[in-house]
């Protein structure tokens, strides 16, 4: 005869399997090469640096109202 085979078990390593698979597939559609993510990385630090470049000084504003000191 066969083995004995416990059934849950069993279906639980389908599943398993099925959302491994469905997981890879999913990196593959959607995910981003490492050479995307440092150039994404990299613009955003331009785009920070640019950005604090043309903050204004608060040396003559109170807050956030637009309000100066007198």
């Amino acid at each position: 005869m066969g083995d004995v085979v416990n059934l849950r078990m069993a279906r639980k390593r389908k599943v398993r399997a099925d959302k491994e698979a469905a997981a890879a597939e999913n990196r593959v559609i959607h995910g981003r090469t490492k050479e995307e993510k440092t150039r994404l990385a990299a613009e955003r630090r331009i785009d920070e640096t640019r950005l604090d470049g043309h903050r204004l000084s608060s040396s003559g504003q109170t807050g956030d109202d637009g309000e100066t000191s007198s």
